[in-house]
């Protein structure tokens, strides 16, 4: 996969390669670091009705960033392949525990306001309020939000690779699609439980039932990732037909020399039969 087609412009394509690698990368941890940190600091309420039917939809703010997140995988996976794009979500994870460290740090150093034992926050009026408010949400959103992290993640990286050896590196836009539709639904799933029942991230508005709640938050979100799934299949045809001839990389190659392997072995069998 990273051979190029013309070895005297070796070093051309290797800069561009790395640079294009640590743009997708920094986008990823960016977006990463961004949806932890506003995680669930705000609630959208796009709830609508259809005729008499009143159809809840809730999204919360850390939602915003992530379809980039997988979007950028997807691109690492397809022209850098299963190792480094599996790199950078245990890069991800580390990122994740270092701001768990400075926000923990922000949070124990003097001097520290009174707490309210109700809130467990400071006062309303306290300078301190707004970080310490930003700190609790920080600490059960990326806490608790991890391992859903990690396992959507490699879920993504390891269904687009089946996807792709498995139709021999044609349909890009099912392993585009298909990798992150099926790793959005584990996230949305796994947040939306484990952030209630662990990191009571959660307040369940008056009226509602914990399942009636969590079942909104699950299909609104995942609504929401599904439909950016969707709209960014064009911008990963376009990404990947541009990147293809400006990183001088075929993501084909490897199932190229299959077919190839195998055109020259049935032409052998052919020619010994004959003989």
């Amino acid at each position: 996969m990273f051979e190029p087609n013309n070895s005297g412009l070796d070093s051309k394509f290797t800069r561009r390669r790395e640079v294009i690698f640590v743009v997708l990368s920094g986008l990823f941890l960016g977006s990463l670091a961004m949806l932890n940190i506003i995680g669930f600091s705000r609630m959208f309420d796009f709830s609508f009705s259809i005729g008499k039917f009143d159809v809840p939809f809730i999204l919360y703010a850390g939602t915003l960033p992530y379809p980039i997140t997988c979007l950028c995988t997807d691109f690492i996976s397809e022209f850098y392949g299963r190792k480094r794009a599996n790199t950078v979500v245990w890069v991800g994870l580390l990122l994740n525990l270092w701001v768990l460290f400075i926000v923990w740090l922000g949070g124990v150093l003097p001097p520290i306001p009174e707490m309210l034992e109700s809130t467990g926050l400071p006062a309303l009026d306290d300078d301190n309020y707004v970080f310490y408010a930003i700190r609790k949400l920080t600490f059960g959103g990326v806490a608790g939000s991890m391992i859903a992290y990690l396992t959507a993640q490699f879920v993504d990286v390891k269904v687009f690779h089946f996807l792709k050896k498995l139709t021999k590196g044609k349909m890009l836009w099912l392993r585009n699609n298909g990798s992150t539709l099926t790793s959005q639904l584990v996230d949305s799933i796994m947040v939306a439980v484990i952030l209630y029942f662990w990191a009571n991230a959660f307040n369940i508005p008056e009226g509602q039932t914990v399942l009636g709640f969590l079942t909104i938050v699950i299909i609104s979100n995942y609504i929401f990732k599904m439909s950016s799934a969707l709209i960014d299949t064009i911008p990963f045809y376009m990404g990947v037909k541009y990147l293809t001839k400006y990183l001088d990389i075929d993501p084909l190659a490897e199932f190229r020399e299959e077919n190839e392997e195998v055109l020259d072995s049935a032409t052998e069998n052919s020619s010994d039969a004959i003989d």
